[in-house]
């Protein structure tokens, strides 16, 4: 799953090296923090946070097929 965030990530912004992810598991949820650099915040959150939102749909999607949950958290 961090994988997965990642490629999204590095693909959606002009410098991927910014890209950052941690995980942390509460709640008995995985949660995915991604960093990106300043100017490229704007692109991974996108226009009224359609592009944030369809990451954390995916990402939802790919952990129920292992059987568990996570949700992602934007930081610039």
């Amino acid at each position: 799953m961090r994988d997965f965030v990642e490629f999204i990530a590095k693909h959606l912004v002009d410098n991927p090296a910014g890209v950052e992810i941690s995980e942390e598991e509460k709640d008995g949820r995985l949660v995915f923090k991604l960093k990106v650099s300043e100017p490229d915040i704007g692109k991974v959150i996108g226009r009224n946070g359609r592009t944030a939102q369809a990451m954390r749909t995916l990402l939802s999607a790919v952990a129920a097929k292992e059987g568990k949950r996570a949700a992602l958290e934007i930081a610039g």
